[in-house]
């Protein structure tokens, strides 16, 4: 079954163009400026506290819901729990990070790609 789910978890992002859940400009700059990058849990999370605004904070949680709802629907079609339809799509996120692009690693450390 995992096979099929990785299998479907590999188109699902595909077909969202190489990014679950398409992130608007000031996330795709918060990601190359790794202040936000995908983590394995399947969602965004944000790498310097500090720096991040109100409405990158926003976007971010926006689209961390859109990608909860994602990956119920995956859950649901393949008999499986959300968190294991989020981890292996966070998979597929992570290997298509780009250079530059922070990623969270299984032990909670922030990983400059």
């Amino acid at each position: 079954m995992r096979k099929h789910i990785i299998a479907f978890a590999l188109m699902s992002v595909s077909a969202w163009g190489g990014s679950a859940v398409a992130a608007s400009k000031i996330v795709e700059d918060a990601k190359d400026r790794c202040i936000v990058g995908e983590e394995v849990s399947g969602y965004l999370g944000i790498v310097e506290d500090a720096a991040v605004s109100t409405e990158l904070r926003r976007e971010i949680r926006d689209i961390n819901q859109q990608r909860k709802s994602y990956y119920a629907d995956l859950a649901a079609r393949n008999g499986v729990a959300i968190d294991v339809a989020a981890k292996l799509t966070a998979e597929k996120l992570i290997a298509d990070a780009d250079a530059g692009e922070c990623v969270r690693n299984e032990n909670g450390e922030w990983i400059k790609i």
